[in-house]
C-alpha cells in the first residue's frame, strides 16, 4: 500500500504566494495566475519559475474555483499545507537566537481570521512560536493561512491535544506563564515580560477555560476606557506581543 503523501491545499492572495516561493520552504505543485496579469503577478510568475515551479495561465473564474473564494487576487498556488511541530521545536527558535523564549498559546481560538491575523502579529513582532490545541480550535487552514498573509512560511506552530499539559511542560523549561484576561489581572506594563514569557489567550466568547486560569504563573488584563468591555483576541494578542518586545527593547544594554 502506498504511503500517503502531505495534504494539499490551496494558497491564494499575491502577498502569501510571494512568500510562500520566497521563503522556499513548503513546495508549491503549482501556481496558478490570472492570464494577461502585470506588475506583481509577472514578479510572481519569475520567482515560480526560478523555484522550478509549474506555472499555469487561468481565467478569473477558474482561479475563483481553484480558490473557493474570489478573493484570490489573481494567483492561486496548490501546495502542501502547513504542517505543525512539537515544543522542543518551539523552543529552539529562541535557543538558536540566544533570546529569552517570546510564545504565544491560543486556547479555542475558532475563527480562521484571528487565528491568521495572531500568527501575522507573532511574525511581525519576533513571537517564537504560536501554540494552538487541538481540538475545538481552528487550525493551519487554508482561510487561515490567507488571512496570515505569508507568516504561516515563518512562524513554528505546535498542535497539542492537552493544552494544560503544554503549558505544565514550558513552566518545567524555565517559561513564565501568564494568562490574558478581561479583567483582574495586572496591567501589562506593569508585568514583567523580559524573561522567558508564554502569553495565553482565550478565545472568542469564553475566553480561558478556568483550569488553564489555575495554570498560569500569572494575570494580565488590557485596560479599557471606552465603553466596550474588552478587545477581541486577535487585538489583545497584538497589545500584548508588543508590549513584550517594548520591554525587550528597554533592557538591551545601549
Amino acid at each position: 500500500m502506498r504511503e500517503a503523501g502531505p495534504e494539499r491545499g490551496a494558497l491564494y492572495g499575491r502577498h502569501p504566494v510571494f512568500e510562500l516561493l520566497r521563503k522556499g520552504g513548503r513546495r508549491a505543485d503549482e501556481v496558478a495566475v490570472l492570464a494577461g496579469g502585470r506588475g506583481p503577478l509577472q514578479e510572481i510568475v519569475a520567482l515560480a519559475r526560478r523555484a522550478g515551479v509549474k506555472v499555469s495561465f487561468r481565467t478569473r473564474d477558474q482561479l475563483t474555483a481553484m480558490a473557493g473564494s474570489p478573493d484570490h487576487q489573481g494567483v492561486v498556488a496548490r501546495v502542501a499545507r502547513a504542517e505543525y511541530v512539537d515544543l522542543d521545536a518551539l523552543l529552539s527558535v529562541p535557543a538558536a537566537r540566544g533570546e529569552p523564549a517570546l510564545l504565544l498559546a491560543l486556547d479555542q481560538v475558532q475563527d480562521p481570521r484571528n487565528l491568521g491575523a495572531l500568527l501575522r502579529t507573532a511574525e511581525a513582532l519576533g513571537v517564537h512560536g504560536v501554540v494552538i490545541p487541538k481540538h475545538h480550535a481552528v487550525g493551519l487552514t487554508d482561510a487561515t493561512a490567507r488571512v496570515a498573509m505569508g507568516a504561516l512560511e515563518f512562524v513554528r506552530v505546535a498542535r497539542e491535544a492537552n493544552l494544560v499539559g503544554a503549558m505544565e511542560v514550558l513552566k518545567k523549561k524555565g517559561i513564565w506563564i501568564y494568562g490574558a484576561v478581561p479583567s483582574g489581572g495586572g496591567a501589562p506594563w506593569a508585568t514583567d515580560l523580559t524573561g522567558a514569557v508564554c502569553l495565553v489567550l482565550g478565545g472568542e466568547g469564553e475566553g480561558l477555560r478556568p483550569l488553564l486560569v489555575r495554570t498560569c504563573d500569572g494575570l494580565v488584563t488590557v485596560p479599557m476606557t471606552g465603553h466596550l468591555g474588552s478587545l477581541n483576541v486577535a487585538a489583545a494578542g497584538a497589545v500584548l506581543c508588543y508590549e513584550a518586545i517594548r520591554q525587550r527593547a528597554l533592557k538591551v544594554p545601549r
